[in-house]
């Protein structure tokens, strides 16, 4: 699929879950206003709007941050892993609101629980599995876990709030 939304969205059958396919790094930078070096997520492969999104980064040794961290032993920042959470969340949560979305940011607002199981390297591809927990207006709180090769490398529990652009952005 080219991550378009269904023509007929109510023609979907009662209680079938809104599912899209992949959102590509084109509509995931229309979605979110990150750019590099900060575009932490390549694509977005599975989307269950109101629910669920498996984002995708492929960690690569030309990544601005392995110049530091650490030389000679490159290592993902796990806030890094952390905010490449909160950009799939953040597409999520503009695919489920659709055009009511435009014109908004995503904020990350806290995280809670945050653990890290073992370092993520160059030649890694993280997919990053996040599940809405619920939202209260405009706050959305969710749970999301990174994955190399089918093992936890990260989770964490974290808080977004969407909101209006500021003036002059």
């Amino acid at each position: 699929m080219d991550g378009t939304a269904p023509k007929d969205a109510g023609a979907a059958e009662a209680g079938a879950p809104d599912v899209i396919g992949t959102v590509d790094i084109a509509r995931i930078m229309h979605a979110i206003p990150h750019r590099y070096p900060f575009l932490l997520i390549d694509r977005v492969v599975e989307v269950v709007r109101n629910h669920s999104a498996v984002g995708i980064k492929n960690v690569t040794v030309n990544e601005n941050f392995f110049q530091g961290h650490f030389p000679g032993h490159p290592v993902m920042p796990g806030v890094l892993i952390i905010e490449s959470m909160a950009q799939t969340a953040a597409v999520l949560v503009v695919e489920t609101l659709g055009e009511e979305a435009a014109g908004k940011v995503v904020y990350f607002m806290s995280v809670e629980s945050a653990k890290f199981r073992r370092p993520v390297q160059p030649g890694d591809q993280l997919r990053i599995h996040v599940t809405k927990d619920r939202n209260r207006g405009n706050v959305w709180k969710f749970n999301a876990v990174a994955r190399v090769d089918g093992v936890s490398v990260a989770e964490a529990t974290y808080a977004a709030m969407i909101m209006s652009k500021a003036a002059g952005s």
